[in-house]
């Protein structure tokens, strides 16, 4: 199980905040509007993916080619909203910095519409959908938002995940956080 994302390929999600839907980038489709987002300074602060569109799109690209790992196109109530990516995190390299399990589940997340960020949406969707992944298995779910990113650290924490170390990884200083598999 740790080689790929044994995980649907398309979530839809009952949440307070409305109908929460995550499904596989299609970089014809979605390439556009992930890199309007990349290029917003709120994201491209955290995300290091600013610049052209062929730096989006070999991203996109990578993340689709790795067996471990999954993009998603964000929908809240049918608007698309955000980017995120599912991954297995023991086949990834963060496994490096952390004592990953064999099971472990990692996210990286972005709301890429201004509005919606900092009203709760992050912790809101994040517990939706980590309530929905540890149903399917009992899974571990990781995340490594940058420590300067403290509203991303704080949607975790208030989605269930706890506060476990601070990691140093090539391109930024991390707050590990961990949301543990159900007992």
């Amino acid at each position: 199980m740790t080689g790929t994302l044994a995980a649907p390929t398309w979530w839809d999600l009952t949440t307070p905040a409305g109908r929460f839907t995550l499904c596989p980038v299609k970089i014809d489709r979605d390439l556009p509007l992930i890199h309007r987002w990349m290029n917003d300074p709120a994201v491209a602060r955290y995300w290091d993916l600013d610049g052209p569109i062929e730096r989006t799109s070999a991203h996109l690209a990578e993340q689709r080619a790795l067996p471990h790992s999954e993009p998603y196109l964000a929908r809240l109530s049918g608007r698309p909203i955000g980017y995120w990516e599912l991954y297995r995190a023991a086949a990834d390299r963060l496994a490096a910095y952390y004592p990953a399990h064999a099971d472990d589940l990692g996210i990286h997340l972005l709301i890429g519409e201004p509005e919606l960020r900092g009203v709760g949406l992050g912790a809101t969707l994040l517990t939706a959908l980590c309530d929905a992944l540890q149903r399917e298995s009992s899974c571990r779910i990781v995340a490594e938002p940058d420590e300067r990113n403290v509203a991303s650290v704080r949607a975790f924490v208030s989605a269930g995940f706890r506060v476990s170390a601070t990691i140093e990884l090539p391109e930024k200083r991390a707050t590990l956080v961990l949301r543990d598999s159900p007992a």
